[in-house]
């Protein structure tokens, strides 16, 4: 049985099944959602779930997914942890634009405060690269930045989003790290490398897209695996992330309250050393 929380700092624990926010908005991210009474319920869900890692971003929307979390649970729980980014903004079409200028980084943790009804944000991370890999661009202006607003009390964690190893290292001389969130899942394991580094030096690794993300995992292997488990392939997915290193944290998203149940069993699913044995050989 893998464990259900991951301690960060000693002001930061949070559970290792958590809630991506991001399919709360309207198709492509964009605009309200369909079904605004359920978008509320999945949030509401998630808490009463005992979920206590929820990830979002002002650029989801924009805007929307952010008043749709202080709509839901605010006056927030204790001890809920929601993690936020910067590093983008959306065009009136839905384009996604890099914003990366370290004055905008600024007004974007202001917005994200004020959308959310927060005086200080949890976790801020700087995301640099896109859903689809990394670049070697040298972020130390940016994280700096935020850095700085972490010294005022606006941020009380930093963490870093779409990054190499190298650009973990530059940042982690300018202020603590204690998350990475990558592209990472059972078939996409690049960054196998810095799963490991996080682990060795206790910094969370948030894998988005878990299942695959715009294009949904598809593997005979984990439809056979999870036939032989009585599971469904995805909870298999996940079960394996979190099998697979002890600092790994899943943010699986969802805008039904059914497959959010179905997200969360997927953390008490015990994976057999055969059955690991058959998943790992997928990414292999």
């Amino acid at each position: 049985m893998t464990s259900t929380n991951l301690t960060l700092a000693d002001d930061l624990t949070i559970s290792r099944m958590g809630y991506g926010a991001m399919q709360l908005a309207g198709p492509h991210v964009f605009g309200p959602p369909k079904d605004r009474d359920q978008a509320l319920a999945v949030l509401r869900e998630a808490v009463d779930l005992g979920l206590t890692h929820i990830d979002t971003a002002d650029f989801y929307g924009p805007v929307v997914v952010n008043e749709l979390i202080r709509e839901a649970l605010h006056p927030y729980p204790a001890g809920l942890t929601i993690a936020t980014k910067v590093g983008a903004r959306r065009g009136n079409d839905g384009s996604w634009l890099f914003s990366l200028d370290p004055a905008d980084l600024k007004a974007q943790v202001r917005e994200n405060l004020e959308h959310l009804r927060l005086d200080t944000l949890d976790v801020v991370y700087l995301r640099v690269g896109t859903a689809e890999g990394t670049t070697d661009t040298p972020l130390t202006d940016q994280f700096a930045a935020l850095a700085e607003l972490r010294e005022q009390g606006l941020i009380r964690h930093l963490g870093l989003s779409g990054v190499t190893d190298a650009q973990l290292t530059e940042a982690q001389g300018i202020a603590p790290v204690v998350l990475v969130q990558n592209l990472y899942n059972i078939a996409r394991r690049q960054d196998d490398a810095l799963v490991d580094r996080c682990a060795a030096e206790n910094i969370g690794f948030a894998a988005f897209f878990p299942l695959g993300g715009f294009n949904p995992l598809q593997s005979e292997t984990l439809v056979r695996v999870a036939g032989r488990l009585g599971a469904t392939p995805q909870q298999v997915a996940l079960a394996w992330l979190l099998r697979r290193s002890p600092t790994t944290v899943l943010i699986p998203g969802t805008s039904s309250v059914a497959h959010l149940r179905e997200n969360v069993a997927a953390s008490a699913l015990d994976l057999p050393a055969d059955a690991l044995a058959e998943l790992d050989a997928i990414g292999g």
